[in-house]
């Protein structure tokens, strides 16, 4: 039997993942309404570079200068219209996703890109790239990160952008090793995150389901814990001072802390091709002893810097960023969080977390079964090539089976709640349930 202590442990780290990855996601919602509601034409501005590269790809006829990417056959890659259609397919499951449970839904885009062919060092590049365009356009299109503090986000961008560089430099230097082992050691990162996450959430939709009262997860207290205290106590100069509007006089905290933390978010983001907010939240605001209101707008802050550097530094100039694909992901992400969001007005929550639950397991499957054919690729496993074509197929039909159910539930309770809202019968005016 496993010790109550360790289910204890557990459960804390799933309610302060998941309450990160809400706040990301809410984010996320924010960012959809601003940059489609708000000056038109600057979202088309913006999106030109993109479309620029995205049309060379399709093009496939000039040659990229090496710098920007022109390292391999992926720049120009071998693009289509067909796969620019199915990242927008793909970006719009994630953008459901987030929408309805206001969490990221940035956990399905790798394993979703990767199980259409696409390599996983690419999905990771692709996936933090479409991340930082998503960032950069919503923040300057409203110019608010709430109490961004620069001393804090910068000591901590230090760590971010070393972790980011350490995690970018294993990517590649596995990739260049043995392409299929880099596919296998991102589907086992995805294994564990996934299934950790996936089961967590399972388990709390039945026990919702069976009536129990106890806390939902997500409901962390955000007072300062005994281990921020401790972190904050620690006497190793120099410092850096933050919440001076929170508390009088503001709170001291060591740089090492920060920048520790900084390097170990850097090196998720970077190996995972995701924003890292699933970990920086509870990491600030439980370990460092941050307020959530100067962790909300840091957080921001660091997200643009962090992708940015890690997208381009580390990926583009590698020839590691699809940008075709990264367009898809933007724009139908962009969709499906607005869709998302309101459908949360006219379905019962808990099916939504059951659903959110069932798409993660979907995640955490598919990559399981992807890795004994990419482990087979590297020389690592021996498989029959009847055994790896059950695999891969069962990887692929689950996964998009389960996440196919989903965006059409979603698609079917918006379009038939669509009648209600018009007659004013629910109030979307706040753009989702949250």
């Amino acid at each position: 039997m496993v010790p109550a202590k360790r289910i204890g442990t557990g459960r804390l780290v799933y309610e302060a993942m998941m309450e990160g990855s809400r706040w990301y996601g809410n984010w996320s919602i924010q960012n959809s309404n601003f940059i489609l509601q708000k000056r038109r034409k600057l979202l088309f501005a913006l999106l030109i570079p993109l479309l620029i590269f995205a049309g060379m790809e399709m093009a496939g006829a000039v040659e990229l200068p090496h710098i920007i990417g022109g390292k391999s056959a992926y720049a120009p890659s071998f693009a289509s219209i067909e796969m620019f259609l199915v990242s927008l397919v793909i970006g719009l499951i994630a953008g459901l996703l987030t929408g309805c449970i206001g969490a990221g839904g940035g956990f399905v885009l790798t394993p979703a890109l990767m199980s259409v062919g696409v390599k996983g060092i690419m999905a990771v590049g692709t996936d933090m790239f479409h991340i930082f365009a998503k960032a950069i356009m919503g923040t300057t299109l409203h110019r608010k990160m709430g109490n961004v503090s620069i001393a804090l986000a910068g000591v901590f961008v230090i760590g971010s952008v070393a972790g980011a560089t350490i995690g970018a430099m294993i990517q590649r230097g596995i990739y260049e090793a043995n392409p299929a082992m880099s596919d296998a050691f991102i589907s086992v990162v995805y294994v564990i995150i996934l299934g950790f996450i996936g089961f967590f959430t399972m388990y709390d939709f039945l026990r919702s389901r069976k009536g129990d009262n106890a806390p939902d997860s997500g409901e962390v207290k955000a007072e300062m814990t005994k281990i921020a205290r401790s972190v904050q106590s620690l006497k190793l100069p120099p410092y850096v001072t933050f919440d001076q509007n929170r508390v009088p006089g503001g709170r001291r905290l060591s740089i090492w802390p920060v920048i520790i933390a900084g390097l170990v978010i850097g090196l998720i983001a970077a190996i995972m091709g995701i924003g890292g907010g699933f970990v920086f939240f509870p990491t600030f605001v439980y370990i460092l002893g941050v307020s959530t209101f100067t962790t909300v707008g840091t957080d921001i802050m660091q997200i643009i810097i962090t992708a940015g550097y890690t997208s381009i530094g580390q990926y583009a100039v590698y020839g590691f960023v699809f940008y075709t694909l990264a367009m898809g992901l933007l724009l139908g992400s962009l969709l499906g969080i607005q869709i998302g969001a309101i459908t949360t007005k006219v379905v019962p929550g808990t099916y939504i977390k059951g659903f959110f639950a069932v798409t993660v397991i979907g995640g955490f499957v598919n990559r399981l079964f992807a890795m004994p054919g990419a482990l087979s690729k590297a020389g690592y496993l021996e498989l029959t090539s009847g055994t790896k074509a059950v695999l891969d197929a069962m990887s692929f039909y689950i996964f998009f089976a389960i996440v196919g159910i989903f965006a059409i539930w979603v698609l079917y309770s918006f379009f038939t709640g669509l009648g209600r809202i018009r007659a004013g019968d629910i109030d979307v005016s706040a753009g989702g349930g949250h």
